[in-house]
C-alpha cells in the first residue's frame, strides 16, 4: 500500500474543471466485503450546508450507485495520465459481471470507512450527506434532454450525491 498523507483543504489548488471532467475520477463506495468503482467526469466540489461537500452523479443502473446507496460513505480518486487506460476500463466494464479491481490491477484500501483506490495520487473522501434524484421534469433547458439523455433512461436519469469531504490526501 503506498503512503498518503493528509492534505489541509485550505491548501487545495486544483482547477476541478479539468481534474474533473478532462482527467476524470473513480468514485468507489463499499465495504470490507466489496468495492466497487467507476469513472466519472461529471462533479465538483464547493461548500454547502456550512460544509466542505463534493458533489457526484450517477446513473441509476449503475452498478457503483447499489454500493453508493447502502454506505454512508464514498471516495473520488484522482491518477496520474499513466492510468487513463484503467479510468476508461472502470468506465465500460461492469463490476456485475466481472471484479474489476482484480482484473485491473488496481487495489483498495480503506481510511475512516471509506474505500480507495490506493494507485490514485489523490483522493477526496466524503460522508454522504444528500441523494437527490435528477428527473426531467427537473430540466429548465429542453436541449439537456436531448443532448445527454437521448434515446436513454426514463424515470430517474442521475442521482446527485453531495458527500461532507472528511479528508483529502495526496501522495
Amino acid at each position: 500500500m503506498h503512503q498518503f498523507q493528509p492534505y489541509p483543504i485550505d491548501l487545495l489548488e486544483i482547477n476541478p474543471f479539468t481534474k474533473i471532467s478532462d482527467e476524470w475520477m473513480l468514485i468507489a463506495a463499499g465495504n470490507q466485503e466489496k468495492v466497487n468503482a467507476m469513472t466519472a467526469s461529471w462533479g465538483g466540489l464547493g461548500v454547502l450546508w456550512g460544509k466542505n461537500v463534493a458533489f457526484i452523479f450517477v446513473r441509476e443502473k449503475r452498478y457503483t450507485k447499489e454500493f453508493i446507496d447502502r454506505q454512508g460513505y464514498f471516495s473520488c480518486n484522482f491518477f496520474d495520465k499513466k492510468y487513463k487506460n484503467d479510468l476508461k476500463y472502470f468506465g465500460i466494464v461492469t463490476g456485475r459481471i466481472e471484479d474489476k479491481f482484480k482484473a485491473s490491477g488496481l487495489t483498495v484500501g480503506f481510511r475512516n470507512n471509506a474505500p480507495y483506490v490506493d494507485e490514485a495520487n489523490f483522493l477526496i473522501l466524503c460522508k454522504k450527506m444528500a441523494a437527490i434524484p435528477i428527473t426531467e421534469a427537473h430540466f429548465l433547458d429542453p436541449e439537456i434532454k436531448e443532448k445527454w439523455y437521448s434515446g436513454k433512461d426514463d424515470g430517474n436519469l442521475h442521482t446527485l450525491y453531495v458527500g461532507e469531504i472528511t479528508e483529502i490526501l495526496a501522495r
